[in-house]
């Protein structure tokens, strides 16, 4: 028998053991809280189950939504600003809605509104239907005081006479003008007494009675005063105080002219 050839030797190559995988059991607390989920008992401290894996503590459920949030327009879920702009505006409508609702339903507010519309708004002159005096001297009464010229006046005798005005339908008084004096000329003012203190009885048509102080410059021309007063029937002018008066001098009043909002 025939020998075979010996070979060079290989060395042996080295074969990796496999790892075992030994099931593990978690260790249950024998105090602690229960998992929600399954109900394995865990230290306190731990955030989540040792067997599950199950959050311990889950977050508080959120607190539902107030009632006008379920309400259109703003129970919509949006996204990227969808519908933003139609809820801002229906926001701003009901804003701006309530504010004129407080001005109309509020004393002030309606004086704020109705203010603003005397000074937005058109004036035009009104006569009055009728005019009367509790006192004049001879030669010029009280239809003097509202002929539409400044050459003839209504002569007050005294303090505390008084020129009563009435008007046919209730109007918005804007204001009031007078021209004071027996000429509108400087050298001719002077001749007579003027008032230089008066007051305004003015009388709506629920018959309740406004009244504004008002204190005249002893200088010709015209001089005005702002009222704002709405459903206006008749207006008293007194004469409180007057200057230059002197035996044989009336105060005089040579214009009184009414202003109604149109």
């Amino acid at each position: 028998m025939r020998d075979e050839p010996v070979g060079a030797v290989r060395p042996g190559v080295p074969i990796a053991q496999r790892p075992v995988v030994r099931p593990v059991a978690a260790q249950e607390e024998k105090d602690g809280f229960p998992c929600p989920s399954c109900g394995t008992l865990n230290r306190p401290g731990r955030k989540f189950c040792g067997r599950c894996a199950a959050p311990l503590n889950p977050g508080e459920q959120a607190e539902p939504l107030p009632w006008w949030r379920t309400r259109w327009p703003f129970d919509r879920k949006v996204r990227a600003g969808s519908g933003r702009l139609l809820r801002g505006s229906v926001l701003a409508l009901l804003i701006v809605g309530l504010l004129v609702a407080g001005f109309l339903l509020v004393p002030a507010g309606r004086y704020v509104v109705e203010d603003v519309r005397d000074k937005l708004g058109g004036t035009g002159e009104i006569s009055p239907a009728e005019v009367s005096a509790s006192a004049a001297v001879p030669g010029h009464p009280a239809k003097s005081a509202v002929d539409g010229v400044t050459n003839s006046y209504w002569g007050a005798p005294k303090l505390d006479a008084s020129l009563t005005a009435e008007f046919e339908k209730p109007f918005r008084l804007v204001g009031v003008t007078v021209h004071a004096g027996v000429s509108t000329k400087p050298e001719v003012f002077q001749q007579g007494a003027r008032p230089t203190q008066v007051e305004l009885f003015i009388t709506t048509k629920d018959r309740k009675v406004h009244e504004k102080a008002w204190t005249l410059t002893d200088k010709p021309g015209e001089q005005t005063i702002r009222t704002g007063i709405s459903d206006v029937v008749s207006i008293r002018f007194v004469v409180r105080e007057a200057a230059g008066q002197g035996v044989g001098r009336s105060i005089a009043l040579g214009e009184i002219e009414y202003f109604k909002r149109t």
